[in-house]
């Protein structure tokens, strides 16, 4: 069940990586590596910091043959038609969630710390978004300027963490966790919402002299 799931996930990542490069004209080369890159970035780092051996990705053909195929499938599909505006932050949105809850499974596998299974849970949803957005031009990436971003993934792992802790693991914890990065993501595009931001006072440009 794990693996479909994160198979799903990843094959929304490679979608938004070729999503990301058609939307700075890159050739399909370069589609290809923004969909490798936004699909096993995350788990790549996940697991360098838990020290798990070998990477994930290196020994599951299926994983790899996924990414290909959406990759490729998703840039066929531009070729003809084009997709609605907001079509690469709703399969962004989907890789997040999905990502983010197996990040924090496989930490709280690995026996980390309820605050290590946050932090490895949210840099495992976000770090393959952040070096697609880097390898775009894009500056600041997208988890900087879209406050509900990390934040939606934090969200995530903590009810997963909660859920485990009460004894309640499985389909349901996942597909809870999932649904609420997910929710809180894509309410956040649609609504506009964003966490308030500090604002310079009238006259002051600079530190105090």
């Amino acid at each position: 069940m794990l693996h479909v799931l994160y198979l799903i996930g990843v094959s929304a990542f490679a979608a938004s990586g070729v999503l990301a490069a058609y939307r700075a004209n890159m050739d399909p080369f370069g589609g290809l590596v923004l969909a490798f890159a936004a699909s096993i970035s995350g788990g790549t780092l996940r697991d360098l910091i838990l020290n798990r051996h070998p990477l994930y990705w290196t020994h599951d053909w299926v994983l790899l043959t996924v990414i290909i195929c959406v990759g490729t499938a998703t840039m066929v599909y531009l070729r003809f038609w084009t997709l609605p505006r907001k079509s690469l932050l709703v399969v962004d949105a989907v890789g997040l969630a999905v990502v983010t809850v197996i990040g924090a499974r496989a930490a709280i596998d690995a026996g980390a710390t309820p605050l290590a299974v946050i932090i490895l849970a949210v840099l495992t949803g976000v770090a393959g978004e952040v070096i697609r957005d880097v390898l775009c031009g894009e500056f600041p990436p997208l988890l900087l300027r879209e406050d509900v971003y990390a934040i939606a993934a934090l969200a995530g792992a903590a009810l997963l963490l909660a859920l485990h802790h009460l004894g309640i693991g499985g389909t349901a914890a996942t597909a809870a966790s999932a649904g609420l990065v997910f929710a809180l993501r894509m309410g956040a595009v649609y609504l506009g919402l964003h966490l308030p931001r500090p604002h310079r006072s009238p006259g002051r440009t600079g530190a105090d002299g």
